[in-house]
């Protein structure tokens, strides 16, 4: 048979350029991966890009492209790919979660709703608690949406196109006669989005808004560097805050854009000295190395600064926290704000108006867009939080809002219509409403809840029984004193019994043949929110689960959560949260006596592990007596690695199964 030359050549020419576009887009979604992984995604987007143009997987590499515009900021350009992503059946369990806050921030509140109710229906069981709270909370904002949008207030925006740009301005303060601000205008360029790094700028008030006197030149004075001395061309700095004196500024810094180092925001303080320089900044001590600290604000007096962060022990998400300043100028160890305030969510930029209101921007608060502006009151001991409706508010972010007059003030938007990224509006609150707008709209009377609190009692076995017979006592924690006093009935239940919105409560739990057990019930951040309210009174019911542990001699118990440091015995801060829950069981139970033992796994020479289990369990009894324990009522005991969970353990869980602090009842 004749072979054609010429078409055997251009058909392995085909096959050699298909598999060569192959292997480029696989080398490309490789490259892409890497800058993920390492935080940059601006440049994984370009390799992500290249990558479509080849037969990768389509649910990984659109859920790569969504989630690198997501966590640059660009929710809006992450929705086609989580669409594409979910067509093509991606396994990753948060894509269906963060697409519906994608649709939000357009405005697709009906697509973020079903979006939602889909995650929560189908979570799986390990998904974090705080991250389902947030989507059950969304749900109900979204439910309630044209309430929300219903909130509009007679308030003019004006873009303040003197300092805005195609890059990103935001976090605006006054001092002085000068606006100061953030925005990204170094030259290095930030690779998580693909702006120049941000650095903080001034002008004069004067110029900041558009129309105000040119100079001799005939132009608007451009924005200047705030300070060579603050200036680090590669970090990110940015929203200052002032004392009241203005001669000390707080402000964050870091972020270099590796992922790694993505924590690394800290806050520093300059100080202004002789010749008007600002000093070279000083990382302040209570700022947490593990953690993202930022968007500081100074109370009216000068004596609170309110910050936000990330780090350990809050509510979820991106906290608020206060810290005193004495008159030395020393910062008192930061306070978290309280679920009032703090969700599961994120909430940043505080500002404290001359009237004392807070304002701060969150995202877990019902609101119409990924940020929204609040404001917090706090009257007769309860806080209130408000959202603070249209124009302020829209389905983009809204944050950074500070009053320069008492109704004149600056926010900062990433609307439609803006010059570019984040950009500085000017606001204004226009006149009252005329009597015919409040005809048509009339206040009403603010609507009531009646709170309650029930639960049930139960042996922690399986499965789990009801107890009846067991005393309960709830207590309120400002007082000491008792609210209710019940033994429970056949079921193993109580309740219900009133309680009041932002109080603390203690339930104790109390049965012959059982340890007495305790559960802490806070009313912070459980008051249900205005606009979710549908009947002149609503009554709503908590309830709390307590699970008794029989008492039988020589039985044990692993306490979880005990770490020590490597080749230490001194016991951490997260160890000593979990020990206090054995100091409780102890007070609650005056003749229980315990022998508290430690255990090595088996990756040292035996003498060395049980010299280090026996430093180990004595540590944390010291711990435990000096909370008041009565010494006498503990022994400490080393076991090292003869008594091991897993043996032949090989993974580091396995390990880690093997390290356990334990406590066992010796006498009742």
């Amino acid at each position: 048979m004749k072979i054609n030359t010429s078409s055997a050549l251009l058909a392995a020419l085909g096959l050699a350029l298909s598999l060569g576009g192959c292997n480029s887009a696989m080398m490309a979604y490789k490259k892409g991966v890497r800058h993920y992984d390492a935080g940059e995604y601006n440049l994984a987007l370009t390799q992500f890009q290249k990558a479509t143009k080849g037969s990768v997987d389509p649910a990984r590499l659109n859920y790569y492209t969504a989630e690198s515009y997501r966590l640059s900021n660009r929710f809006g350009e992450a929705v086609p790919f989580y669409q594409k992503a979910l067509e093509a059946n991606t396994a990753e369990p948060d894509a269906r979660f963060n697409y519906a806050y994608a649709l939000k921030s357009q405005g697709n509140y009906a697509g973020a709703l079903e979006q939602l109710q889909q995650y929560v229906a189908s979570a799986p069981r390990t998904t974090a608690k705080p991250v389902l709270d947030k989507a059950k909370r969304e749900i109900e904002t979204l439910k309630a949406i044209n309430i929300i949008a219903a909130n509009k207030s007679l308030i003019t925006l004006q873009n303040v196109g003197a300092v805005n740009s195609p890059g990103s301005e935001f976090g605006p303060v006054v001092r002085g006669e000068e606006l100061i601000f953030t925005a990204s205008r170094k030259e290095q360029v930030y690779k998580n989005n693909g702006l120049p790094m941000l650095g903080l700028y001034k002008t004069k008030l004067s110029n900041a808004l558009s129309g105000q006197k040119p100079d001799e030149t005939g132009t608007v004075p451009a924005p200047e560097l705030f300070s060579q001395n603050v200036f680090q061309d590669n970090v990110n700095e940015g929203t200052p805050a002032f004392s009241k004196d203005g001669k000390a500024m707080v402000f964050a810094r870091g972020n270099t854009g590796k992922r790694k180092g993505g924590l690394d925001v800290d806050l520093y303080i300059s100080r202004l000295g002789e010749g008007n320089v600002w000093s070279q900044p000083q990382r302040l001590p209570i700022s947490d190395s593990l953690a993202w600290d930022g968007s500081p604000a100074f109370s009216g007096d000068g004596r609170t600064l309110y910050f936000a962060s990330n780090r350990a022990g809050g509510a979820g998400g991106i906290d608020l926290y206060r810290t005193s300043i004495d008159a030395s100028g020393r910062f008192s160890r930061p306070v978290n704000m309280g679920r009032d305030i703090n969700t599961p969510g994120d909430e940043m930029f505080p500002y404290v108006a001359p009237d004392a209101k807070l304002y701060f921007a969150s995202d877990g608060h019902p609101g119409l867009g990924k940020l929204d502006v609040f404001v917090a009151t706090r009257s007769g001991g309860v806080t209130r939080v408000a959202n603070m409706g249209q124009p302020i508010n829209s389905p983009a972010d809204d944050f950074g809002l500070i009053y320069t007059k008492p109704t004149e003030g600056y926010l900062t938007s990433n609307r439609g219509g803006g010059k570019g990224d984040d950009d500085i509006y000017f606001f204004q609150e226009g006149p009252a409403p005329d009597t015919t707008t409040i005809a048509q709209n009339p206040p009403g009377a603010p609507k009531t809840v009646r709170y309650f609190l029930a639960g049930t009692v139960s042996a922690n076995e399986t499965p789990i029984a009801p107890l009846d017979s067991a005393r309960v006592r709830i207590i309120d924690d400002a007082t000491g004193q008792p609210i209710a006093e019940v033994t429970t009935g056949q079921p193993g239940t109580f309740g219900k019994y009133p309680v009041q919105e932002g109080k603390d409560y203690t339930v104790l739990a109390e049965r012959k043949g059982y340890l007495t057990r305790r559960e802490s019930f806070s009313m912070q951040g459980r008051s249900i929110p205005q606009i979710f309210l549908t009947k002149p009174q609503t009554d709503t019911t908590f309830n709390v689960a307590l699970l008794l542990d029989r008492a039988t001699l020589n039985r044990t118990f692993v306490l979880e959560n005990i770490y020590y440091d490597l080749d230490k015995y001194n016991i951490r801060p997260d160890a000593a949260a979990e020990l206090d829950k054995l100091v409780a069981i102890l007070q609650d139970n005056p003749t229980l006596k315990i022998e508290l033992s430690s255990h090595t796994d088996v990756r040292a020479p035996d003498a060395y592990n049980l010299r280090l289990s026996q430093n180990r369990a004595k540590s944390a009894v010291d711990y435990i007596v000096s909370k008041g324990i009565d010494a006498s009522r503990m022994t400490a005991k080393g076991y090292g690695e003869t008594q091991l969970v897993v043996k032949n353990a090989k993974t580091e869980e396995e390990h880690q199964r093997n390290r356990r602090t334990e406590f066992k009842i010796l006498e009742l």
